[in-house]
């Protein structure tokens, strides 16, 4: 499977190189993962929003080529001076710098992807808010940061407070760290437990919280609910922050 990691003006540098090292190193056992690091516009030296730190975009992001593409979210600001392609100015904050990837071919390509059969899209923190701002997920389910669950909410998108929620095609994580988590879900999910399992030896990680589908009993309402909702139920009281 070709795994492609999305990069733009802003992104978390953490949001994609720690599923991509997953993916990376499952490599080192199996030969049916590949990984690129992409871009909308091809192939540039593209900054993060972390200050001093950057990626090669090695390709164009390509729905039709892709079988997996993660979608990272935005940190911090872009370095002063930055001449970001986009346009946007230096010092964009979090919530510019998503907006700004909204102004780039990026949510036609993400639009393509999640039409295109047999193709997956993923999200790491703030990457889902990526999607929902684009109007792409509506009546979806879905997780970000916690800081960002009433924006998915106001673009429609079920809010379900787990760190991994497996929609199908659409697999979301929280914050920054389920990035792990997220990736080596995809990686037993798509090519099996046990070079899943090979992974988290090698990084002596234990992947945390229940991965969250569409399935199985619902629970029922209990006196020690709040105003959050039932926990792992996407229901809309599960949207207060």
């Amino acid at each position: 499977m070709l795994a492609q990691f999305v990069l733009f003006d802003g992104f978390d540098p953490l949001d994609v190189i720690a599923p991509y090292e997953v993916f990376s190193a499952a490599g080192n056992f199996t030969d049916q993962v590949r990984v690129e690091l992409v871009s909308a516009e091809g192939a540039r030296e593209v900054p993060s929003g972390i200050p001093g730190v950057s990626l090669t975009a090695a390709a164009p992001l390509d729905p039709g080529r892709a079988d997996l593409i993660v979608v990272p979210g935005a940190a911090g600001t872009l370095p002063a001076g930055t001449d970001a392609p986009t346009g946007e100015p230096s010092g964009a904050t979090i919530p510019v710098l998503i907006g700004n990837s909204l102004t780039t071919a990026l949510p036609g390509l993400l639009a393509k992807a999640l039409a295109t059969p047999g193709t997956t899209v993923a999200t790491v923190c703030g990457g889902s808010l990526v999607l929902a701002m684009a109007g792409l997920i509506k009546g979806r389910n879905a997780m970000t940061h916690q800081q960002g669950v009433d924006v998915l909410a106001r673009n429609g998108v079920t809010v379900v407070r787990a760190r991994v929620v497996d929609d199908g095609d659409l697999v979301t994580a929280g914050g920054v760290t389920s990035g792990l988590d997220l990736a080596l879900h995809l990686l037993d999910r798509e090519i099996g437990p046990k070079i899943a399992l090979a992974v988290e030896h090698l990084f002596a990680h234990e992947r945390r919280g229940v991965v969250w589908r569409d399935r199985g009993a619902v629970p029922q309402p209990s006196p020690f609910d709040t105003a959050q909702g039932a926990a792992g139920m996407p229901s809309s009281a599960s949207v207060s922050a």
